[in-house]
């Protein structure tokens, strides 16, 4: 017997149910997480097409678990999941920071990022998905220091932008 895959439609309708689950809390009595709740030391970061962001779907997506651990070194993990890109490719995570004093998330400093220093490419399979564990140690930044933060995701072969994220503000544990 041949197994059936979903429709194309139904693969668009799982990605945005994923995502919109992901990032909204429907039962208020759940304690709060600290994701993206002040001060912001934990962010659910969500990724959309660079151009278009209504194309969910039809240009990719992709979601950062970015985590600050509370111990003394500081180490922010960023869980990195991309959807619906170019089957059996590479790609690049960079950041942007913006001090809150300037009131703007303008940066175009961008900050290939990776195993700790190392840059590290996201591979995706051959359904276009892609899964990579990063990391980066901030035990040089002072404790309470506050960001704007954003993020792209560059086609490793163009350096092009193909995902980006909005805004988010983040403090320094």
């Amino acid at each position: 017997m041949r197994k059936k895959s979903l429709h194309p439609v139904m693969t668009r309708l799982f990605l945005i149910t994923f995502l919109i689950s992901a990032f909204v809390a429907c039962d208020k009595s759940v304690p709060e997480d600290g994701v993206n709740v002040a001060p912001y030391y934990n962010l659910d970061v969500t990724l959309l097409p660079a151009t278009g962001k209504e194309a969910v779907g039809k240009n990719g997506a992709g979601l950062i678990k970015f985590r600050q651990d509370p111990d003394t070194t500081r180490i922010i993990t960023l869980d990195t999941w991309l959807f619906h890109l170019q089957p059996n490719h590479s790609y690049l995570l960079q950041r942007a920071v913006d001090p809150i004093a300037n009131g703007s998330c303008s940066s175009t400093v961008w900050l290939t990022l990776g195993k700790g220093l190392v840059p590290q490419s996201i591979v995706t399979d051959n359904k276009g998905n892609g899964h990579e564990e990063l990391f980066r140690n901030i035990t040089a930044i002072a404790r309470g220091t506050q960001f704007w933060i954003h993020f792209q995701i560059l086609d490793e072969a163009t350096m092009m932008p193909v995902l980006t994220s909005d805004c988010y503000q983040y403090t320094v544990r």
